[in-house]
């Protein structure tokens, strides 16, 4: 299959602009293609994040077509609500929710296929059931659709702001102190600090994000609960879901989230035990239910290794 990128595709990512070119086809598969040497732009081997100068040939050699599709593994689920429509999930850190960046097992979607059977497909073969995502190492509750008609009311909620979610965060420094970066505002008679900074891909670590003064819009509310020696445990409202929004905001305003190395916590703070996590805990989701339109409150209790790095913080003298 031979292509040429014209004048207009300046700038476009290679993958993307197959992605165009053969609508039939996921994302995923290109770039399956693309590491597999199987796409040539010029002489070369093309990068699925390559941007185009425009002109170039572009020749594609196909891989005989296998399914991308998550299969069912037998692996523990912790299930705080469920119905014909809907569940959800208390996910634990370390759990992919699904297959990517070269994990294809051992993911959230695994695990749901096998308790569940049937779900969603609107997401796709490697995403059933999937209307929203927590980072592998933030705990806590998630929805899970069952079916497309639930999946489309549920997703129009989250695009719609419709969704309310609540988290736990445990910084480090005192996040009772203001901040140059953060506003107060009072939401129901309560008073949280808002930051309002876009974010954006970091240039110089692709691995991360970045509070720029461009980006995609994000919106952070925070308020401290407890002051715990040299620590804040937050309570955290986002109106946005951008990626890695609340390590990037809370890092950005110099309170990283504890144990989070990406974003400037170190992994083994002085006097306590080195941490296997970042304690960042989606404690809480209000929705409207996408068959009855009645108020869903569902929340996740605190993990063990939370619970026992507050207590041990409250401990210290």
């Amino acid at each position: 299959m031979d292509l040429v990128a014209t004048p207009g595709e300046a700038g476009k990512r290679l993958d993307r602009f197959l992605a165009e070119q053969m609508p039939e086809l996921s994302r995923a598969r290109i770039q399956e293609w693309i590491r597999a040497g199987r796409v040539i732009v010029g002489r070369s081997p093309g990068k699925a994040s390559q941007r185009l100068r425009g002109g170039e040939e572009i020749r594609v050699d196909p891989l005989p077509l296998k399914p991308l599709k998550a299969e069912a593994e037998a692996i523990p689920l912790d299930v705080l609500y469920e119905d014909e429509d809907l569940a959800a999930i208390n996910k634990p850190a370390g759990l992919t929710v699904h297959a990517g960046a070269g994990i294809t097992q051992g993911t959230l979607v695994n695990a749901l296929l096998h308790h569940f059977g049937q779900l969603s497909g609107v997401g796709g073969d490697l995403r059933p059931g999937i209307v929203h995502r927590l980072d592998r190492m933030t705990s806590g509750v998630l929805l899970v659709a069952k079916h497309d008609r639930s999946h489309r009311g549920l997703a129009a909620q989250f695009q719609s702001r419709g969704v309310r979610k609540t988290y736990w965060a445990l910084v480090h420094g005192d996040a009772a102190k203001p901040s140059r970066q953060g506003r107060s505002v009072t939401v129901e008679g309560v008073r949280w600090t808002r930051l309002e900074m876009p974010i954006s891909r970091d240039p110089r670590r692709r691995v991360r994000m970045a509070a720029k003064t461009t980006g995609r819009t994000a919106q952070t509310d925070f308020r401290v609960i407890e002051k715990l020696n040299g620590y804040s445990l937050l309570e955290v409202r986002i109106a946005t879901g951008r990626t890695h929004q609340i390590r990037v905001h809370l890092a950005a305003i110099g309170h990283p989230v504890a144990g989070d190395r990406l974003y400037g916590a170190p992994a083994e703070p002085a006097g306590l035990p080195k941490m296997d996590r970042f304690f960042l805990h989606a404690k809480e989701i209000v929705f409207r239910h996408p068959s009855s339109g009645a108020e869903m409150r569902i929340e996740a209790p605190l993990p063990p290794e939370f619970t026992a790095l507050l207590a041990g913080l409250k401990g210290k003298k």
